[in-house]
């Protein structure tokens, strides 16, 4: 193949006097080639689906990828009667940092931001980048409130650590928001809405800090283009 070996082809014959004659080599070469082009293809393909739904610098779900496993989610808490938590999180003066390291070293702090992310929750969770220094975390049965600010708790210590940048310790404090279904929305569009208010209200009050959203918010037909 073109980017090296994918494999072996092995053609065992029960016939030990006669050899394999040239036409017998050159029939093993013609089926290894399609063999290989095929496989080629299906990785290639692979590979394009991958990109279309990840975040090139973290390779995290990007927004698309995110809202069709939170919709997914919704439909399964629905169904089993369960909570889940959807956690909207910004990263405080990050284009400070940005400006005054340059955006190679804002796009580490970006990935390893991803990582740490990645550590403060369970596998069946998902972490996705939605653009930006705006990350977003779903949780998977959450039968109690607290137990989203436990995981946004641990994502503040996560953060806390200092970040290496250009040789300088950079300390970044996230703003977070929390929504829960079923109590501050039954749609993904309304979580997400509630979520990102939540968050813009943390930042208000100062940032790292984790807000809930409120159960009382009026949905508008503007935002979500029906009456609710």
């Amino acid at each position: 193949g073109k980017e090296g070996v994918i494999g072996a082809l092995v053609v065992k014959s029960p016939r030990t006097e006669s050899p394999y004659t040239q036409k017998d080599m050159e029939l093993l070469q013609f089926v290894s080639t399609q063999v290989a082009v095929a496989i080629e293809r299906k990785q290639m393909e692979i590979r394009l689906q991958h990109s279309a739904q990840h975040d090139p610098l973290t390779d995290l779900p990007n927004r698309e990828l995110f809202h069709d496993r939170l919709q997914t989610a919704l439909r399964m808490a629905e169904r089993n009667k369960t909570r889940l938590s959807l956690l909207y999180l910004d990263l405080d003066e990050f284009k400070q940092i940005n400006d005054a390291y340059g955006h190679p070293a804002g796009d580490l702090l970006l990935q390893e931001t991803a990582r740490r992310l990645g550590r403060c929750v369970r596998k069946s969770d998902t972490v996705g980048r939605i653009g930006g220094d705006e990350f977003v975390v779903l949780l998977h049965n959450t039968p109690l409130p607290e137990h989203a600010l436990l995981v946004a708790e641990k994502i503040r210590s996560a953060l806390a650590q200092p970040f290496e940048l250009a040789g300088h310790p950079v300390r970044i404090t996230p703003s977070i928001g929390i929504a829960i279904y079923p109590e501050h929305g039954t749609d993904y569009k309304q979580l997400i809405l509630q979520a990102d208010a939540a968050m813009y209200t943390a930042k208000k009050e100062g940032g790292d800090r984790a807000k809930m959203a409120s159960a009382q918010s009026v949905f508008s037909e503007t935002a979500y283009g029906r009456n609710t």
